[in-house]
């Protein structure tokens, strides 16, 4: 007798047909629930809820920017882009970047302040906390920043780095190693990329 196998389990030939269509019917309900669900389609991700709460804060501190300036800093938004700033900072007196104007961009998350901004340099600038790439190694632009922190704060932070910069947490280790084994020449160059890229 001829027999065919169909999976591990062995049918005489005129039971093929009863079979197989058993096993359509059982394959296409079990996947019936992916295709109505694909028919209905998946909900799309909502705007954070918080987005308005964000765009007020950042309303509020652009309006606080405007009537208390930090020293030698100033921001705001570019164009009608209120998630989009633009800042500059003038290099500090008595360090190697006074006299420099420093351009920066800020791009505020929809979950702002709950989560900080990203702000990176746009001119360039020698620095062992601050890479190719405008990237700024600043604690409170990482895990130690909190909601109660304004733009404000973080421009006064990143020009105190100009002044004192900290080469034990650098973003550019060789530069480091300059401003420990050789300020001098570290201050040097520092002045040429500013006479170079910031005046």
């Amino acid at each position: 007798m001829i027999v065919h196998i169909l999976g591990s389990i062995r049918l005489h030939p005129q039971l093929l047909p009863h079979a197989a269509r058993n096993l359509r019917d059982r394959s296409w309900k079990c996947l019936a629930p992916a295709r109505r669900l694909l028919h209905k389609g998946v909900p799309r991700a909502q705007e954070p809820a918080n987005s308005a709460m964000a765009l007020k804060r950042i309303q509020k501190e652009l309006q606080d920017l405007g009537n208390d300036p930090p020293a030698n800093c100033s921001a705001g938004p570019v164009g009608d882009d209120m998630f989009n700033w633009q800042a500059t900072i003038m290099g500090p007196p008595d360090c190697p970047y006074s006299g420099g104007v420093f351009f920066l961009n800020i791009n505020f998350p929809s979950d702002y302040p709950f989560k900080p901004p990203k702000v990176h340099f746009t001119t360039k600038i020698y620095h062992c906390n601050v890479n190719s790439n405008g990237a700024i190694c600043l604690d409170i632009l990482k895990d130690q920043w909190s909601p109660a922190l304004t733009i404000s704060k973080v421009l006064l932070s990143i020009s105190s780095l100009l002044t004192d910069p900290n080469p034990q947490d650098p973003l550019v280790p060789e530069i480091a190693q300059v401003y420990l084994k050789d300020r001098a020449k570290h201050d040097t160059t520092a002045r040429e990329w500013v006479q170079k890229y910031a005046t």
